[in-house]
């Protein structure tokens, strides 16, 4: 297929029922915001060889696209609304792929709520290169960001940790079991952004990142943003019963990366309000370290003995 011909079949299906989009005819959307809302945009792009593996699925690589997006917008406590796409094309990709693709979209926007309203297609000698741009809204003036953390603070964090780094460990020759790699592998292919989870923040949490580049490294991104310290205690990190166990879990757990689990801080006030939020979205929140005055953070173990961390999670540069 050509370039309008993949438009017309596979994108211009996904931007139905948004009537901003304007069928992907024109070269730009018109988006309304509601009153008392506030626009939220962001933007991230995945390469193959670097963050997906040439073999894997093109719906786990379109789930993983819009995935790491919408975790994005959970992080600042928004409710997705549309996104664009860049498709860099390479002339090796088939049709088939890209149709695999649109459907993994597809599927994604009907679970999380969300439509394409624009973006484009281009050629390119390789790899592969896919951007989403997407769009969220937040009640104006509640956004959730990076500096806000208050010393007392406690630290608190999603689902668990380092899964998504042994499933890709998994790809490249972990030794696993069946169901251990099934479900490794695909916490590594298929995120699961806290879209509900996220909204339901705003007016508890200080402070939220989501974990995309490891415990360590996006934690140390709030403390330096707000200006702050934190201790927190390694053996309280939330891990997987599959993950429990295997080799290098627990460094896969602080400085692995790609959990896109939601990392947050809130006052003591807060806590049972979180609790009960936790029991009744059926998300596990777990409290792993407290906020202190000063700057930098300090990782212990159970009897309070500093550890050192061997690196400081997933960096391009």
């Amino acid at each position: 297929m050509g370039e309008f011909d993949l438009i017309d079949r596979l994108l211009k299906p996904l931007a139905r029922g948004f009537p901003g989009a304007l069928g992907l005819t024109d070269d730009a959307a018109l988006v309304d915001v509601p009153p008392g809302r506030s626009l939220v945009i962001a933007k991230d792009a995945i390469v193959e060889g670097v963050h997906f593996l040439a073999d894997d699925p093109p719906e786990a690589v379109a789930a993983k696209l819009l995935r790491v997006n919408l975790s994005d917008l959970a992080a600042m406590g928004a409710s997705p609304l549309a996104y664009l796409t860049v498709i860099a094309r390479p002339k090796s990709l088939d049709d088939d792929w890209l149709e695999g693709f649109a459907a993994g979209l597809a599927l994604d926007q009907q679970t999380y709520g969300l439509h394409l309203i624009g973006g484009d297609l281009v050629s390119t000698p390789g790899p592969l290169l896919l951007s989403c741009t997407i769009l969220g809204l937040v009640p104006e003036g509640c956004a959730l960001t990076r500096k806000g953390a208050e010393p007392g603070d406690h630290v608190w964090v999603s689902g668990t940790l380092g899964d998504a780094a042994l499933g890709l460990r998994v790809l490249k020759g972990l030794a696993a079991t069946e169901d251990e790699a099934f479900f490794l592998v695909e916490r590594y292919r298929r995120p699961q952004p806290r879209t509900a989870l996220g909204p339901r923040l705003v007016g508890l949490a200080h402070a939220a990142i989501d974990v995309s580049d490891g415990l360590v490294a996006d934690l140390t991104h709030i403390l330096d943003e707000s200006g702050t310290a934190a201790t927190i205690d390694a053996d309280a990190l939330p891990l997987s019963a599959v993950a429990h166990g295997m080799p290098g879990c627990h460094d896969a757990a602080l400085v692995g990366g790609d959990d896109y689990e939601l990392l947050f801080t809130a006052p003591d006030a807060t806590t049972a309000a979180i609790e009960a939020l936790a029991g009744e979205l059926g998300v596990k929140l777990t409290r792993i370290g407290r906020i202190a005055a000063g700057q930098g953070l300090t990782v212990t173990d159970a009897s309070g003995r500093k550890l050192d961390v061997d690196g400081l999670g997933w960096r391009h540069f």
